[in-house]
């Protein structure tokens, strides 16, 4: 069994290079890999905490795009005039609306880093990803604009296999990815569904 190292290479590295959180390379490797973030989108972050993924996308959109994020804990405030992070809860329909209402218009690209906390407790856990993911699943049709781009971690159980299918059916295409950036010994991955239906 891999060993779990909180501070790892990555870990030490954005320690060092000002990021929040080691998840910040996770979403630059994808995004070199796969063209995720432009100059003037829109980019919505669901569950954003603690903003190393906002970071990344604020410096890539530019000033003259905007990134909204959201999440139930509180963020320490970011030093970017294009990022805007409301705490809320995501199931909530007047928090996606604050989002939209923040963003100007359906973002073009949505992201979610989010996990539940975990307890240990398979079925408790499950039920947890589940709600989770159907939470962001709701979320789709309400802040992704037609054509638009889903970027979600999912982790390792049947509910994600489900998600994963129906996000399938939405999008034109969809492939899961594994970054490099991941924690050894972590079963997360990512689903990377372009050309939303609307």
């Amino acid at each position: 069994m891999a060993r779990y190292e909180r501070k790892d290479a990555f870990h030490q590295r954005a320690k060092r290079e000002g990021y929040r959180s080691r998840a910040a390379y996770k979403l630059g490797e994808l995004d070199r890999a796969h063209a995720l973030l432009r100059r003037g989108a829109r980019v919505a972050d669901l569950g954003c905490w603690p903003g190393g993924w906002l970071q990344v996308a604020a410096e890539a959109v530019g000033p003259e795009g905007r990134v909204v994020g959201v999440d139930v804990a509180e963020l320490l405030p970011l030093d970017y005039a294009n990022v805007f992070a409301i705490q809320g809860d995501l199931t909530e329909a007047p928090v996606l609306d604050q989002v939209l209402a923040r963003l100007g218009g359906p973002a073009e690209l949505l992201l979610s880093d989010a996990a539940p906390k975990l307890t240990g407790v398979r079925a408790t856990d499950r039920a947890r990803e589940e709600a989770l993911l159907e939470a962001v699943e709701a979320a789709v049709p309400r802040l992704l604009a037609p054509g638009g781009t889903l970027l979600v971690k999912l982790l390792d159980c049947p509910e994600a296999a489900g998600f994963a299918k129906r996000m399938h059916a939405r999008f034109a295409s969809a492939r899961e990815l594994r970054p490099k950036a991941s924690r050894r010994g972590s079963s997360e991955r990512y689903l990377l569904a372009k050309g939303f239906a609307g």
